[in-house]
């Protein structure tokens, strides 16, 4: 795909995020004519250690709110970008159903709007790629079943409502202006410089601590999960190839419930199986999600190239080797005992 593409700025909003900065380093490796800006508000979940050792004549950065719509003309007018990708969000949902809603709100529904309304206006954008996760879906049964990018929109945590509300902005752009977008549903991701409040890194982190893994309910929720380096090549198909006003969804159909992800990390790291623990479960908690990813497959060629059998163990080494990481994310927020 690189033949399709010469000298170029991205504009990656969210970009010091897990996700955002996996995006940002897969394609600066990829395409070494691209100048990356990364645009992000370095909240709890933004680290700029996740973007260490790049390349300065090709990679900037600009700290600033997409919600911000001051500081988001700037960014537009200064650097002109022909690409936009929007990983900016609040994406923990405990934290939306305790007490943060409207932070959510300002961030996943404003935050875009703001954003769509600077693409509208530049004279140089080709492409805006708004990410966004399977959990505006709703709910699976155990029984079977995945879903489409047909499926309805219906949203059972604040978070996902949010997004799902970010969602709907950017497909009336699409209609009413004819702003041209993307949209790009992703399951669960894992992979490195993960934020240590989401499942796999904070369940290592109680381990090595020699508390129990967590989990809601009976643990039996099933999570379809993906690495996010499979996710970052979707993302770069849709920005490049995707046709706009179509959503596309990014799923390695690898369905694993976190009972069956809590035993593997207690017999990984040679703990008891007494390690797990039960608390009382969530409000509205999701059973199962699970994506048809055949559309991006057909019409843009994409394909992961992990599994999470094969890539279980080195993520989980990728924590244990990087422990000072973890310990400066860890003091960027509140990390406790909530888990997604």
């Amino acid at each position: 795909m690189e033949h399709m593409v010469d000298k170029m700025t991205i504009l990656v909003c969210g970009g010091a995020g897990f996700i955002g900065s996996n995006f940002v380093r897969h394609m600066i490796e990829k395409y070494p004519k691209a100048h990356i800006v990364c645009f992000d508000a370095l909240t709890y979940s933004g680290n700029k250690d996740n973007l260490k050792n790049l390349p300065k004549d090709r990679f900037t950065f600009v700290k600033g709110d997409i919600a911000d719509s001051a500081s988001v003309a700037r960014v537009f007018k200064k650097y002109q970008p022909e690409y936009v990708v929007n990983f900016a969000a609040e994406t923990h949902v405990d934290r939306s159903i305790h007490g943060e809603t409207l932070e959510f709100v300002q961030a996943n529904v404003l935050g875009t709007t703001v954003l769509l309304e600077a693409v509208k206006n530049s004279p140089t954008v080709k492409k805006f790629v708004h990410v966004s996760t399977d959990e505006v879906y709703g709910s699976l049964s155990l029984r079977g079943g995945k879903f489409t990018e047909r499926s309805p929109l219906a949203p059972n945590s604040p978070y996902a409502a949010s997004k799902a509300a970010g969602d709907l902005m950017v497909r009336s752009f699409f209609v009413t202006y004819g702003v041209p977008v993307v949209i790009t549903r992703s399951s669960n991701n894992y992979g490195p410089y993960q934020h240590p409040e989401k499942l796999i890194p904070y369940s290592i982190l109680r381990l090595l601590a020699g508390k129990t893994i967590v989990l809601y309910g009976d643990g039996k929720y099933v999570r379809d999960w993906l690495h996010v380096e499979d996710h970052c090549s979707g993302i770069e198909l849709a920005l490049f190839k995707g046709k706009p006003g179509e959503v596309y969804n990014i799923g390695a159909s690898d369905e694993v419930d976190n009972l069956t992800l809590a035993k593997k990390l207690v017999q990984h790291m040679g703990k008891e199986k007494s390690a797990i623990e039960f608390v009382k479960d969530r409000p509205g908690h999701d059973r199962r999600y699970a994506l048809d990813a055949g559309k991006i497959r057909r019409e843009l060629g994409w394909k992961p190239k992990h599994s999470f059998e094969q890539s279980f163990a080195p993520t989980v080494q990728w924590y244990l080797d990087n422990q000072s990481w973890v310990t400066r994310a860890m003091m960027r927020g509140n990390v406790n005992a909530h888990i997604v």
